[in-house]
């Protein structure tokens, strides 16, 4: 079965990114352009979200209380894809679960904080 890759990164104001990615199973076989408009529906305008709202690793180019001023605390999401590759959400959800704690998570309010309280996921 094809599970799904879920590409996010984080991109600090001096434009430095770092990458991350987490494959989930997909057990509905939901396609990748649902997934996709679903995702880009719940969040922000340029997918951008808050990582640990959605039990998702932050990824930020710092280390605690090491944040300069061209950090901030949201992720942005880069892309959905099939994979082959085994699950690898530690959580153990499939996509269809990650996507509707996504939503629900969009419906609350994406809550920003600053950089130097990260938060462990």
């Amino acid at each position: 079965m094809e599970n799904v890759k879920f590409n996010y990164l984080y991109r600090d104001a001096g434009n430095y990114k770092n990458w991350g990615e987490i494959v989930f199973s997909n057990p509905d076989r939901r396609s990748i352009n649902a997934m996709t408009k679903a995702l880009a529906d719940a969040f922000l305008q340029d997918g951008i979200f808050v990582a640990h709202q959605i039990r998702v690793p932050e990824i930020f180019l710092f280390d605690t209380g090491d944040a300069t001023s061209d950090d901030h605390c949201f992720h942005e999401f880069d892309a959905v894809e099939s994979t082959l590759e085994h699950p690898t959400d530690r959580h153990r959800r499939s996509i269809s679960e990650f996507v509707a704690e996504v939503e629900s998570q969009a419906k609350r309010g994406w809550v920003p904080f600053a950089p130097d309280e990260v938060r462990a996921v």
